[in-house]
């Protein structure tokens, strides 16, 4: 990791356009903002974007502090907090739980199809189904096992003050009170940040909620992308919500994008979130790979 960000630091050196013409760069970093204001725009609902250059600390934010349901976004910080948990001893990884008929919830996932107490999966497993597979019937273990309000601890304790656990998963009810779970672009991103960067526990623990988050799955903005690009990523989606949290491992020019919507229609968020990674990519894939004066060199033959 210390040799792929020291890499990074050099080549920056390189390829910055804003060390050398920050008049041009300019030009395109305008260019990209007024494209992905249309995007958003062109969503009938409302949609928010954070954009964060890990490199730089450049930014893209549209609606970043608005409040948005997050599905299963907020699977995230479940994560964490089972990780957490497990490196202060209050649970191991390897603990295994039963699956019961009284877990059980529909919607996505797989353990709902299992038989009443015939199967038992470790922690780190249930974690890996309620990433990968978006498990709910894991999810709501996992909750259980936790505390709802150990979770929201942990989110305040990092100077997150909203995003919010408030109800475990296809629990309508609880969504029609309003107890619903929460957060914004812009914080959603730091957390995202946190994670890329060690900052949450340790680096072993980041590392190991990062290779979780980068297993393959389906998602947006992965899909707006080449199929060498490795993502860190958990989507999300509710009835009129659609969310999506990703590190995009662009070796030279890695990033975060977190995009948000509510009050959506049809499949118009997919779509705009396939659109914005795309425009995403474009924009930072020249970043990295230009010379100060525009020209695209291979780092290869950088001496």
């Amino acid at each position: 990791m210390l040799k792929r960000i020291a890499f990074i630091a050099i080549y920056s050196l390189f390829a910055f356009p804003l060390s050398a013409q920050p008049e041009n760069w300019k030009v395109v970093h305008n260019k990209t903002e007024t494209k992905l204001r249309e995007i958003a725009g062109n969503v009938r609902g409302t949609m928010g974007i954070s954009v964060l250059d890990l490199i730089s600390g450049e930014h893209f934010a549209i609606n970043e502090h608005l409040l948005f349901p997050q599905g299963s976004a907020i699977k995230i910080p479940i994560l964490m907090e089972v990780y957490k948990q497990a490196s202060e001893g209050k649970l191991k990884l390897a603990d295994l739980r039963w699956v019961d008929k009284a877990n059980k919830v529909g919607g996505s996932g797989v353990l709902q199809e299992l038989g009443d107490h015939t199967s038992q999966l470790s922690l780190r497993d249930l974690g890996i189904l309620m990433i990968v597979l978006s498990d709910n019937t894991a999810t709501n273990m996992l909750i259980d096992l936790v505390g709802m309000e150990n979770v929201n601890k942990t989110l305040s304790s990092l100077g997150l003050m909203q995003t919010r656990l408030q109800r475990k998963m296809i629990n309508t009810a609880a969504s029609g009170r309003g107890e619903e779970n929460l957060s914004t672009p812009a914080e959603a991103t730091r957390i995202m940040e946190l994670l890329y960067r060690g900052a949450f526990v340790n680096r072993q623990v980041c590392d190991e909620i990062l290779a979780i988050l980068k297993k393959p799955k389906s998602g947006c903005i992965n899909s707006g992308l080449p199929a060498n690009i490795s993502v860190a990523f958990k989507p999300g989606g509710i009835a009129g919500v659609s969310t999506e949290w990703a590190i995009v491992d662009l070796k030279e020019r890695p990033y975060i994008v977190v995009v948000m919507e509510n009050y959506g229609m049809g499949n118009e968020a997919d779509a705009a979130m396939k659109e914005i990674s795309r425009t995403l990519f474009d924009y930072f894939w020249r970043l990295g790979n230009a010379t100060r004066y525009g020209t695209y060199v291979d780092p290869a033959l950088i001496r």
